[in-house]
């Protein structure tokens, strides 16, 4: 079972792919909650936020419930994830913040780590790939390091496939797309969003 490889596997090495998290069917229900129209991302956090194309230039929006019957069962199965973590890895999450990502052909998102500067609110992070017909030669693809910036793999963005992996610890870069390139990006956080 999936969730007993993911449970094992954070606790080890810190990361976990859990290919087929979500079916086809499920990925496009999400897909057709998302509105056209999304905002530029920006770096920083709070009153720091700032736009940086030559960081990264994807286009977001938050995900919320209210978007339809589709995204409410992801935050649901996202809610069931963050107790079992925390009744099996103690980790002390308390909630989960989550945004759809499209990256636009060129699209790319230069070498960070997740927790902002100072802050320890994300623990773990996790990133849905949701392009149904990437094929290699796409790009998109995640690379993962360790702290001495060492690559430990690149992870092409399919449909269906989760990457979860500990925030503080894995520098990651999105490599430049030469077609869309769509994803949820996810935190399990230690303080509650108010």
């Amino acid at each position: 079972m999936s969730i007993n490889q993911l449970i094992d596997s954070l606790s080890t090495q810190g990361w976990y792919v859990w290919d087929d998290f979500l079916n086809l069917s499920e990925t496009q229900a999400i897909k057709s909650c998302i509105p056209n129209t999304l905002q530029d991302a920006r770096i920083g956090y709070q009153n720091t936020l700032q736009d940086n194309k030559t960081i990264r230039g994807d286009q977001t929006v938050w995900l919320e419930p209210e978007m339809g019957a589709p995204v409410l069962y992801y935050l649901d199965k996202m809610e069931s994830l963050r107790q079992e973590l925390n009744c099996q890895l103690f980790l002390g999450l308390r909630d989960f913040e989550t945004h759809f990502c499209r990256y636009p052909n060129g699209g790319f998102y230069k070498k960070h780590v997740d927790n902002f500067r100072g802050q320890g609110r994300r623990r773990v992070t996790t990133v849905l790939y949701m392009n149904e017909s990437w094929q290699q030669g796409d790009g998109g693809e995640i690379v993962m390091y360790d702290m001495q910036d060492n690559a430990l793999f690149t992870l092409e963005p399919l449909a269906g496939r989760m990457v979860f992996f500990m925030s503080e610890d894995f520098p990651h870069e999105v490599l430049p797309t030469q077609k869309k390139r769509e994803s949820i990006a996810g935190w399990f956080l230690t303080e509650k969003i108010l």
